[in-house]
């Protein structure tokens, strides 16, 4: 009978952390590393990239109404054999990028 209690608790224990490991998969924000890495694919979509940054501490920023938990950074491309500078912010909640400017 003892074995069988060991086995029943040990499966219980593994389950349980199962779970909460999926929950707190779920809440965990975006990391900035993942947020760049993110941003930097969506404008490869429009050509390549010379350099990139990242602010490590998020920002909250207002868009059409709306109050962003965002990471601010940036990328650099050469078009036309000129450097362009874009800044953007990158939602933490999706690593969706909410807004993007030309700056240089």
């Amino acid at each position: 009978m003892g074995m069988k209690k060991a086995v029943l608790a040990a499966g219980l224990g593994v389950a349980v952390g199962y779970i909460a490991k999926q929950q707190i998969d779920q809440m965990q924000k975006i990391t900035p590393e993942k947020a760049l890495k993110q941003a930097k694919e969506t404008f490869k979509k429009q050509g390549p990239i010379s350099g990139s940054w990242i602010y490590m501490k998020p920002q909250e920023i207002e868009k059409n109404g709306l109050l962003y938990s965002a990471y601010r950074g940036g990328v650099t491309r050469n078009l036309d054999g000129e450097n362009k500078q874009y800044e953007f912010y990158v939602d933490i909640e999706t690593g969706a990028v909410i807004d993007s400017v030309q700056t240089a």
